[in-house]
């Protein structure tokens, strides 16, 4: 069903008053409420009854970043808002993180608002409406963990798959900061894009096995090289389960099937 579009977006929602140019939708379906940008393409969802959670397999697989952080990030930048999944988990589970999020749209922000419960606070969260690529290329500052997911409504990322946006956001990680991306598998680019993301961060990348969906997670590290065995991923997972409830197993279960790790090691 659909309970709200574009005409029913109050703008007072969105700090920024600029024009609105896409067509936004809201759907609910068993409980789950969903964004859309005008079609069938599923831009973020959330489970009614459980705001903070992570819904979609993508964005729990995008945690995994978090497994081989060497400390809690501090700074974190997430290019592409959607319905602010990955925005509210880290807020709710990393108190002590300021995180920046550039989103191009101010209707998504809207949008956040009103229907997905984007929290306010001007003192954690700092909310950038600007083109994620030119926001990377033009920023001085550095970050932990940086977290891109910003799709049209056909599903492009546009200057989001560059090697000089890759390279632009390796030169904006922390010394031992990690990059994860979510890609899409069925797009005809997608062996290119990982490429791309593996030569901007020489050949420390890592694309784990698709999701059913479709999606796929590459992540990319900066700093001190990571060698971490899957015993030592599985106690941080435990760890992380306990800490926050998001359960990664799933995650540990498929990159061991998939046997890109030698001797039961992940290099990266």
């Amino acid at each position: 069903m659909t309970c709200g579009n574009a005409s029913s977006i109050d703008p007072e929602h969105s700090r920024h008053n600029l024009h609105m140019t896409i067509s936004i939708e809201i759907r609910e379906d068993s409980g789950v409420r969903t964004l859309h940008f005008g079609s069938d393409w599923v831009q973020g969802a959330m489970r009614i009854a459980r705001p903070w959670n992570l819904e979609l397999e993508y964005t729990r697989e995008m945690m995994a970043s978090l497994l081989l952080l060497r400390a809690p990030p501090r700074k974190v930048l997430l290019i592409g808002l959607g319905t602010a999944s990955l925005t509210k988990f880290l807020y709710r589970n990393y108190p002590q993180a300021h995180l920046t999020i550039v989103e191009i749209e101010p209707a998504v922000v809207a949008a956040a608002r009103q229907f997905f419960k984007l929290p306010e606070d001007d003192k954690r969260l700092h909310l950038v409406i600007d083109d994620g690529a030119e926001y990377i290329m033009h920023s001085n500052k550095k970050f932990d963990l940086i977290l891109v997911d910003g799709f049209d409504k056909k599903a492009r990322t546009g200057a989001l798959e560059t090697l000089p946006f890759y390279q632009a956001c390796r030169a904006r990680l922390s010394g031992d900061g990690m990059m994860a991306v979510n890609m899409l598998t069925r797009s005809r680019g997608f062996k290119a894009t990982a490429a791309r993301i593996t030569e901007a961060f020489d050949d420390r990348a890592l694309v784990f096995p698709s999701c059913e969906s479709g999606n796929a997670v590459a992540l990319a590290a900066a700093g001190d090289p990571i060698e971490i065995t899957f015993e030592e991923l599985k106690k941080n997972m435990l760890e992380l389960k306990e800490a926050t409830g998001l359960n990664l197993q799933p995650t540990l279960t498929r990159l061991a099937q998939a046997k890109t790790c030698l001797n039961n090691t992940l290099i990266l």
